[in-house]
């Protein structure tokens, strides 16, 4: 991949789990305030809608319904939802219901989720251990392997549709780690290799610009736990 590639990072739209803050919803799926947010972020982007060469997608619930109403004109041009990559490497971080997804059986089993892609969906994919651990280590590790593997693929402009924690993580930035951006629901920020470091191990992104946010701020999972933390001081 040439270091000026572009990769278009998008939050979801409002989730179940962003409204009460209930995070023992498992795999939770998006809102009906969501769909209308990721509906209208297809309107917001249509410069980028038509410059995407590839759609990438994590495999939860929201991230899928977020990538086929949000970036559905980009996907339509492309093939279609089977041609949209689902990278359960892009999962979101926390070991919580709400952030594992679901068996690619049961997926497949659902007529929404089926028409996605699936193959890279191993068994061990939502078991939180090892490679997909909730640990600092294990996160920085996953967020190093998507963006090396966003830098090994041959097209120009790539869009990946994940969630805020694991976006924090793979927009590290050198000698600051993960970033404290607070992403807001079915938030577009475009981002370049950072030349200094796209052939490094760490292959660094530099946000290039802000482009739409189609909702408001949600709290992450992580971001729950560190308030309910406060509170109890």
């Amino acid at each position: 991949m040439a270091p000026n590639s572009r990769i278009i990072l998008t939050r979801h739209a409002q989730a179940e789990h962003n409204v009460d803050l209930d995070y023992s919803i498992l795999d939770a799926p998006l809102t009906p305030l969501g769909k209308k947010q990721a509906e209208s972020l297809a309107r917001l982007v249509p410069a980028l809608q038509a410059e995407a060469d590839l759609v990438v997608s994590s495999p939860l619930r929201r991230t899928l319904q977020t990538t086929a109403l949000g970036w559905g004109p980009a996907v339509e041009r492309l093939g279609g939802l089977k041609r949209v990559l689902c990278l359960p490497q892009a999962q979101e971080c926390n070991a919580l219901p709400c952030d594992t997804g679901s068996p690619r059986a049961a997926l497949e089993a659902d007529p929404e989720f089926a028409r996605f892609d699936l193959e890279m969906l191993t068994p061990e994919w939502t078991s939180k251990q090892g490679f997909w651990a909730a640990d600092d280590a294990s996160l920085a590790n996953r967020a190093r392997w998507v963006r090396r593997f966003l830098r090994g693929r041959p097209e120009k402009t790539i869009v990946l549709v994940a969630h805020g924690d694991i976006l924090r993580q793979i927009t590290a930035s050198p000698g600051q780690g993960k970033s404290n951006y607070m992403w807001k629901n079915a938030e577009v920020r475009v981002f370049e290799f950072d030349p200094q470091f796209v052939d490094s191990d760490e292959a660094y992104l530099f946000q290039r610009e802000n482009v739409a946010a189609a909702g408001g701020y949600a709290p992450t999972s992580s971001e729950i736990e560190i308030e309910e933390a406060l509170a109890k001081i």
